[in-house]
């Protein structure tokens, strides 16, 4: 008997996975791969919740991994929806609730197609899905604990797909090849306090900060390069936390958020930023101090066999044929990328993390079929 990727979608969405409570997504999941055949370990770190599940010899010279996630952002205000956000409700051909597109139905389709594909065809080789509950949170013990305990275990991915939304309006629209590198700075400024009637006797860190988010953002970056669009550079928050008007303040501080092509590294960047702090320094006296968070470095897997055969099966499945992108925010991609190639093909993401999360069952059951049909050439 075949597995319904619908069903299962909505299974999922039953379970209240929001970060970092498993709500038990993953021990549906488990339960349904071991019956299947599956080895599966639950692979939690620092009270985050993943599993890993192969199918097939481990160490197979041909491994074809899946990679997504379980958990959820919050709901929001729950009476603002219009079905349950857990009901897993299907209306109108629609599936309704938190995760519908990011990503349990991707995660649904996904160990759908590896179930039937290895009951109904076993291949010459093995599968492995690498789930995890921490994708919408920090990220630390969730896809990257997974990589090392794979790593620890010799357990290793050939290429891997990421099922996350990809495609902005129309199935089958976009395959995502890679991601732009992200990076925040939070700025300290300090300077002298003082009145504002006699700045001679202060130093206002408010005019430096000012002087420092001015030359990081008056000229672009880069102008892009071959697979991604310029970097961009983006000031989210200026504080002094001053409530008087007469009075220069000792502190101010900022965020400024980078999103950098492969134009760059996050090494590169911090030298930039670097710089230009301690050459206002030198002409205003006031001090940075620059502390960078880094979430991910920009990465790209080329055009090639792998990206072909995926844009292949996406064609053939969707009759849209797929833009290479790069666009977007992060993903766990840029963890898989250190292990293996890895491409990102899911459903329309146009509803994500919104009130009212939705996806037509349509979509689901087609992004089954383009899994299914990747799995059969990848193996053929």
């Amino acid at each position: 008997m075949t597995i319904d990727a619908v069903a299962l979608s909505a299974d999922l969405i039953r379970c209240p996975s929001v970060t970092p409570d498993e709500g038990g997504a993953l021990v549906l999941l488990q339960s349904l791969l071991t019956d299947a055949g599956f080895e599966c370990a639950r692979v939690d770190r620092n009270g985050t919740p993943n599993l890993f599940a192969r199918w097939g010899a481990k160490g197979a010279p041909k491994t074809f991994g899946f990679n997504g996630h379980t958990d959820v952002v919050p709901v929001g205000d729950a009476q603002a929806w219009c079905h349950d956000p857990f009901g897993g409700q299907i209306v109108d051909g629609v599936l309704w609730g938190r995760g519908a597109q990011d990503m349990k139905s991707g995660v649904a389709a996904f160990a759908a197609a590896a179930l039937d594909f290895v009951r109904e065809t076993p291949p010459d080789g093995a599968v492995i899905l690498a789930i995890t509950g921490d994708e919408e949170g920090p990220g630390r013990d969730g896809t990257l604990a997974l990589l090392d305990w794979m790593a620890d275990q010799e357990e290793a991915m050939s290429v891997c797909l990421v099922g996350e939304p990809t495609c902005p309006e129309v199935i089958g629209q976009m395959i995502k090849i890679g991601r732009r590198g992200s990076m925040t700075f939070y700025i300290e400024a300090e300077g002298v306090q003082g009145h504002v009637a006699y700045p001679h006797r202060a130093k206002n860190p408010l005019h430096a900060l000012v002087d420092l988010l001015g030359e990081m953002t008056q000229k672009p970056l880069d102008p892009g390069t071959e697979h991604f669009q310029p970097s961009s550079v983006q000031i989210t928050t200026v504080d002094c936390a001053n409530p008087a008007n007469n009075v220069i303040p000792a502190r101010a501080t900022a965020t400024v958020n980078i999103r950098f092509n492969d134009a760059h590294t996050s090494a590169s960047l911090i030298d930039w930023a670097t710089a230009l702090a301690r050459a206002i320094t030198d002409q205003s006296g006031v001090n940075f101090t620059l502390n960078p968070d880094v979430s991910g470095e920009s990465f790209v897997t080329p055009p090639g066999a792998f990206v072909d055969l995926v844009a292949h099966a996406v064609q053939a499945e969707t009759g849209v044929t797929p833009e290479l992108s790069t666009s977007g925010g992060t993903s766990d991609a840029r963890f898989v990328k250190d292990h293996c190639p890895v491409v990102e093909f899911g459903i329309v993401g146009d509803r994500m993390h919104q009130v009212d999360e939705r996806v037509p069952v349509d979509q689901i059951e087609t992004l089954k079929r383009v899994y299914t049909r990747i799995l059969q050439d990848y193996f053929a």
